[in-house]
């Protein structure tokens, strides 16, 4: 069972195009798609397991070892640095880290900005290297309401298609970086594994740059 390749994916909408793309490549799980509870589903003949985790913990099983190779976004990487290896951009899952502020916000540079967010390390960075005083206050959701309660100035956070924003009166005040899932492996799976890695990593490089053209 050990010489199995352990897959970390998603759960939500993200891991079912994530498992999508792995399937594509040949390394298909036909239970992962029927409807059951099941947490774990494995194919002995193409030599993977996959399970499916909470987006924020895929970096967390591969880090750790629990996981050979996932699928993370970019803000669960850059907010929590694991030690691995960040193998491939799959251009999918595609989002920006912003700034929002209810309409019309202006900052005012003399005062502390009260920034609420559930990214507190790239926060403190990203206004770090601007040399912007600030106060993190750190929320796990419903972060929109935090400016409209008068709890911060701003949000940090995660934007899609901005509906969230717009429906409650706030808007993009700054971008500050662009989001995609990324491919992620175990650096002791990495070597030891090498051959299955590389294997699905080609695959999977060739939709990217399908994708891209």
């Amino acid at each position: 069972m050990n010489d199995m390749l352990n897959i970390a994916l998603p759960k939500g909408r993200l891991g079912e195009k994530v498992y999508a793309m792995f399937e594509k490549a040949g390394f298909e799980c036909p239970s992962i798609r029927e409807t059951n509870r099941k947490l774990i589903f494995e194919n002995e003949k193409t030599g993977v397991r996959y399970f499916w985790v909470k987006p924020s913990d895929v970096a967390i099983y591969v880090e750790r070892g629990a996981a050979d190779i996932g699928v993370a976004g970019k803000d669960i990487i850059m907010e929590y640095e694991p030690d691995v290896y960040e193998l491939l951009d799959l251009n999918i899952g595609k989002c920006s880290m912003a700034v929002a502020a209810p309409k019309g916000f202006k900052d005012d540079p003399s005062r502390t900005l009260k920034v609420a967010t559930k990214f507190s390390k790239i926060a403190r960075d990203h206004y770090a290297s601007t040399g912007r005083d600030i106060d993190i206050i750190h929320l796990n959701g419903s972060i929109e309401i935090a400016p409209i309660l008068g709890l911060s100035d701003v949000i940090f956070d995660i934007v899609e298609t901005g509906t969230t924003l717009r429906e409650n009166d706030l808007e993009v005040y700054e971008t500050v970086f662009p989001i995609s899932a990324r491919l992620i492996a175990n650096k002791a799976s990495f070597k030891f594994k090498n051959s299955l890695c590389e294997k699905i990593l080609g695959e999977l490089k060739a939709q990217t740059e399908v994708n891209d053209d």
